[in-house]
């Protein structure tokens, strides 16, 4: 992949620079992306739009909650029996604010600190913050943080900047957590999200992904089936909407605002559920392709049984016409679900969760380009690393075990307002399956997480210009079709090619 004919120090310091200059708000997000780009590098396109922006669903943890999921006694000994020896020390983490690291900031001080005197300044930044500040530390080899946050995007940045975790869990066996389990994360994960060329980046963190959400009480009154196919999703949607629109109920909803990133997912969704990718193997955009063009009118005769203001949602609002009672059922972000049973919710106990419906046909990832792996269950996940320039890389190793540990990801799971897990064990852990209940915090959802993650995670490709692609150019398009800007879906589909294709050039393989 290009890196813009850049050398490494030069190429950090072009993504530090630009990285400070949209977080003190000289440069737009325009412009920001287009300066990594220029480096050979990008953001996935979850990532971009966390820029300015906030979860598809809001996290919140009470007193009682943190209280009724504590420490187990085989953690709080080991913390005291190995981190007691660096007591005293300090040790630094940057994150944007996703769910995992919300709930480390949470139990950190009490459960961590506590038991092994070792101080944690873990710092929840918007995300431009975070990559100027990796970016600088590692440029100077500073060791000003031991972790880091990192985007799927950034490995070929920072590859060579953390240190193998399973490299330093064998050289540190005397610092090891027994039944760490290295087996027990999602193989899915750590190839798709914390691996580049075959070298590993650090342990997947979080994993925001798409499953089935819907009303079961209105599949019952209406005799309806559990759709496993494309084909029985649509007809349900169909039957859906024709019987409850009188009752101020829409088949389903979506996240089609016109220009931003939440489209895109939608539709790569649809794209992919048909046969698609959005790149062929020789790197030029194929959405417009046979299969392409069945998955745009899979997504355009959707829309037909949304309310009308879906055309102008992101996340947040396809999130609160579920909860609101607007809509009968979608495929989207699985963070929705903890929320459907939560205050305010109109729909308590109403939903389910499913996995998400087999696909009418699938495009291998040999087919597709830009390492794009094309499957229903769009995800946006991310890891965390081991600064390979810590000042103190023994106690961050036994907080980055900690964290990443069977118990605190276990409680993280349900603490984080039912964050997608990213270890096996947590799907199965005795207090996860006791919140699976109708409630604030409930894990319900978490049986098709767990199958979606394994079966059907769609990624979107890696390369530098998909930042404008997703956001600046898909979107864009596709919003001037949904409004009717475009006498046809083959004209939108020829523009986004044409857009796509330029935008994609310098990064193809020659």
């Amino acid at each position: 992949m290009s890196n813009g004919g850049m050398k490494d120090g030069d190429r950090k310091d072009h993504v530090a620079a630009s990285a400070r200059a949209f977080a003190d708000r000289r440069i737009g997000k325009r412009e920001f992306l287009r300066r990594l780009a220029v480096a050979g590098i990008g953001l996935s396109g979850f990532a971009t739009a966390m820029l300015g922006g906030s979860r598809p669903s809001p996290a919140a943890v009470s007193k009682q909650a943190l209280a009724d999921h504590g420490p187990s006694a085989a953690m709080t000994k080991w913390l005291r029996d190995v981190g007691g020896k660096y007591r005293g020390t300090k040790i630094r983490y940057v994150s944007e604010p996703t769910p995992p690291s919300v709930v480390a900031k949470l139990l950190a001080k009490d459960e961590f600190t506590a038991s092994t005197g070792i101080d944690v300044d873990i710092e929840i930044v918007p995300l431009e913050q975070v990559l100027h500040r990796a970016t600088m530390d590692v440029k100077g080899q500073l060791g000003a943080y031991d972790l880091y946050y990192l985007d799927q995007s950034w490995t070929s940045l920072f590859i060579g900047d953390t240190i193998d975790p399973r490299e330093y869990f064998e050289r540190k066996r005397d610092l090891a957590l027994p039944d760490f389990d290295w087996d027990d994360f999602s193989k899915t994960l750590m190839l798709g999200i914390s691996t580049y060329e075959d070298k590993v980046i650090g342990i997947p963190f979080d994993i925001p992904i798409f499953i089935l959400m819907y009303r079961k009480d209105l599949f019952d009154k209406h005799g309806l089936q559990v759709p496993t196919t494309m084909d029985a999703y649509m007809k349900v949607v169909r039957a859906l909407d024709e019987a409850e629109r009188g009752n101020g109920i829409h088949g389903t909803t979506g996240q089609l605002r016109a220009g931003h990133y939440s489209l895109t997912c939608d539709w790569t969704a649809w794209l992919w559920a048909n046969g698609g990718s959005v790149f062929g193997k020789d790197g030029f955009f194929s959405g417009g392709d046979e299969d392409g063009m069945r998955g745009l009118a899979y997504m355009l005769d959707l829309v037909r049984h949304m309310p009308a203001a879906a055309t102008t949602w992101t996340w947040d609002g396809e999130y609160q016409s579920i909860r609101q009672g607007d809509a009968a059922m979608a495929i989207s972000w699985a963070e929705f679900f903890p929320g459907f049973d939560g205050s305010g919710s109109k729909v308590v106990g109403l939903m389910e969760a499913a996995r998400p419906p087999a696909e009418a046909r699938l495009r291998s990832p040999d087919e597709a380009g830009f390492l794009e792996v094309p499957h229903i269950g769009h995800q946006g996940g991310s890891s965390i690393c081991l600064s390979r320039y810590s000042r103190n890389p023994e106690a961050a190793w036994i907080f980055m075990q900690w964290v990443c540990s069977k118990d605190v990801s276990a409680r993280s799971a349900i603490l984080g307002s039912g964050a997608a897990a990213v270890r096996n064990s947590t799907y199965k852990d005795a207090r996860v399956l006791a919140a699976a209940r109708v409630g604030q915090g409930t894990t319900r959802h978490f049986p098709a997480t767990e199958w979606t993650i394994n079966n059907a995670m769609g990624t979107e490709p890696k390369l530098p210009a998909w930042v404008e692609i997703s956001n600046d150019i898909i979107p864009v398009e596709l919003g001037r079709l949904l409004s009717g800007q475009y006498g046809s879906p083959d004209q939108c589909m020829a523009a986004i090619k044409e857009r796509v294709d330029r935008s994609a050039a310098p990064f193809r393989r020659r």
